[in-house]
């Protein structure tokens, strides 16, 4: 059964949010808020984790998980960005943006598409996302909380409780959040191409 945590959405609770990060260390698999939408998130590393998250969207190995950072500096450790991209994505962060990009060594090499060696990456406009990634101090392992067979994306805490209490560990709601997935931007080979267009302007990549 998942635990429900109610967060205020300006004004996170510390309390609440340093048990969320707690349990997330400890292997537990949430549904949170995003400026885009819902998402699936879980320990950096965690295999657990992601066969999880993988069960409850019915996904393949080519899936690119996206590993949700705090900020730049912590995005940096992750992918390799040369100066063009650099200047390009700093640009357009925080935001409804996923970039994939080439994994560093630091990227646990499930989490690579097995051909490309890339990863996605973003960084959130979310107060308690933020927040949240602040008391963990390293990114999340996410993924957008798209059921099979669905077109839309999950949007509500509540129905999130009601419908997967039975696979999560626990359930974020601070209200509204964002009602479409990021646009999601390929830099691997240095050039823009648009995967996915979603809640970020997408014209200033094309």
């Amino acid at each position: 059964m998942a635990k429900y945590y109610d967060v205020h959405p300006d004004n996170p609770q510390p309390r609440t949010i340093s048990q969320i990060a707690d349990a997330v260390r400890g292997g537990a698999l949430i549904a949170y808020p995003t400026d885009s939408c819902y998402a699936l998130g879980c320990k950096l590393g965690s295999k657990e984790g992601t066969d999880r998250i993988r069960a409850i969207r019915k996904l393949d190995d080519r899936h690119h998980f996206t590993l949700v950072c705090q900020d730049f500096a912590q995005l940096g450790q992750f992918v390799q960005i040369d100066n063009n991209v650099f200047r390009a994505i700093k640009a357009s962060t925080p935001g409804s943006y996923t970039f994939i990009l080439p994994a560093t060594r630091e990227v646990p090499r499930m989490l690579q598409h097995p051909k490309k060696k890339t990863v996605g990456v973003r960084i959130p406009d979310h107060t308690v996302t933020q927040a949240l990634l602040a008391e963990l101090g390293e990114p999340l392992l996410s993924s957008t909380l798209l059921l099979p067979g669905e077109d839309e994306p999950m949007t509500q805490g509540w129905q999130i409780k009601d419908e997967l209490d039975h696979v999560l560990d626990g359930v974020l709601d601070s209200g509204e959040c964002g009602t479409e997935p990021t646009t999601v931007v390929d830099f691997s080979d240095g050039e823009a191409q648009i995967v996915r267009y979603g809640a970020g302007d997408a014209s200033r990549f094309e």
